[in-house]
């Protein structure tokens, strides 16, 4: 017996037949014809037969149309296995049933809604298929015994094959594969995934329950559950005012579908750029510190050496290396363990202790590291004053690079 939905479905598919036959002026004998003729027609052996033609011709899942009306191939059926490599690919999601309307616009709107019937189980006989009930067998086995059949093409998950014919009116792209060869590929589009993206972002925005939400927020009231929104949404329309000679998805979409959007990201300019091989010349530009090493010169060319003069002397020192304590807690308050990064392997080991605060325990554990950065701070200091001032510069000798970490033992609460 058949299920009660499919019933149904038959007796409406018949009485739409009709009224689209039967006219105020068809003769009483002409109505008898007709009405013999939906009979037979919508009996569930001839129809299913009907459609069994239907979706061997029409059956589709990638339709050339999408592409250019015009274009005439024959139909793609892509059978993927499912992958879990966390792309969005045809096999890698459930997709919808679809097919190519031109020229049997009737026949395969009516077989898709066929398929996406719900039976007394509230499960689609698509699902049945899929899943090979024996329930589905035994409502489509029909006197002919043919359910197997039946199946293999409502259900082709072995159709399709290698050997298909394309069209000059599709995009296409050469797609190297070794030395001199190519792949010429002809660009489809995936109808069920377009689809099924376009029904997600509508339930998304336009559901009773968004709704409801969306009404709180704006009277400022809780609500206890929250809603998403996708900004920068285009529509593209395919198949114009005919939207159904692209597919029956398109038509049962109303010939619409969302683009998102694919503009570049706004990048934000990385202000704190942390070394990769050297903190002393990857962090540290010599012209931000030209001014104190300008004054420090001064100072050491004067011809008076008194205690005025030296604590000037000393308070440019100390200038120049808070400067570069600022520098080393701008980096330190990065992310802890950027420095694990193979972008630093370069930068050494006591530098990546003194600026990543994921080594933080060691820094106060192990203060032997400290030593490698005064001598860097101190050499550094020497350089950056040479190359500043050029020609002007005075020679620093060893009792200026000892003098120099003196200061730096003296501003050492700063650099650790």
């Amino acid at each position: 017996m058949l299920d009660p939905a499919i019933k149904i479905f038959l007796e409406e598919s018949k009485k739409v037949w009709l009224d689209k036959k039967i006219t105020p002026n068809t003769t009483d004998k002409e109505k008898i014809g007709f009405e013999e003729q939906a009979t037979k027609k919508f009996n569930f052996d001839t129809w299913i037969d009907t459609m069994l033609e239907v979706a061997q011709k029409f059956y589709i899942t990638h339709p050339a149309k999408f592409v250019h009306s015009g274009a005439k191939t024959n139909p793609v059926i892509a059978n993927f296995d499912f992958c879990a490599d966390g792309f969005l690919k045809s096999g890698n999601c459930t997709s919808e049933i679809d097919f190519s309307n031109y020229p049997n616009i009737g026949d395969s709107t009516q077989l898709y809604k066929f398929l996406k019937l719900q039976l007394s189980d509230a499960k689609s006989i698509a699902d049945h298929l899929s899943d090979d009930t024996s329930y589905i067998s035994t409502q489509l086995n029909t006197q002919h015994n043919k359910y197997k059949y039946i199946r293999e093409i409502l259900y082709p998950k072995n159709r399709g094959g290698k050997n298909q014919v394309t069209s000059t009116l599709l995009k296409q792209v050469y797609f190297p594969v070794t030395e001199h060869k190519y792949h010429l590929l002809s660009i489809l589009t995936p109808s069920s995934i377009m689809f099924n993206l376009k029904e997600r972002i509508n339930t998304m925005r336009f559901s009773d329950e968004a709704k409801d939400v969306r009404e709180a927020k704006k009277s400022n009231k809780y609500h206890e559950k929250d809603y998403s929104e996708i900004y920068g949404l285009s529509v593209i329309g395919y198949g114009g005012t005919k939207s159904q000679n692209i597919s029956v998805l398109n038509s049962q979409n109303g010939g619409k579908s969302y683009l998102l959007s694919s503009m570049p990201p706004e990048l934000t300019p990385q202000k704190i750029r942390p070394p990769k091989t050297n903190f002393f010349t990857n962090s540290l530009w010599f012209k931000n510190f030209e001014d104190d090493f300008q004054k420090f010169h001064n100072l050491l060319t004067k011809d008076a050496n008194n205690i005025h003069i030296r604590k000037k002397r000393d308070w440019f020192i100390r200038s120049i290396i808070y400067e570069v304590a600022d520098q080393l807690w701008k980096i330190r308050s990065l992310e802890r363990g950027w420095s694990d990064s193979n972008n630093f392997k370069a930068l050494p080991h006591y530098q990546k202790i003194w600026l990543d605060q994921s080594y933080a325990s060691e820094r106060l554990e192990s203060p032997e590291w400290f030593s490698n950065i005064k001598k860097e701070l101190s050499r550094w200091f020497i350089a950056t004053y040479k190359k500043l001032m050029n020609d002007k510069a005075l020679a620093l000798g060893d009792e200026h690079m000892s003098y120099i970490k003196t200061m730096i033992i003296e501003c050492e609460v700063a650099l650790l």
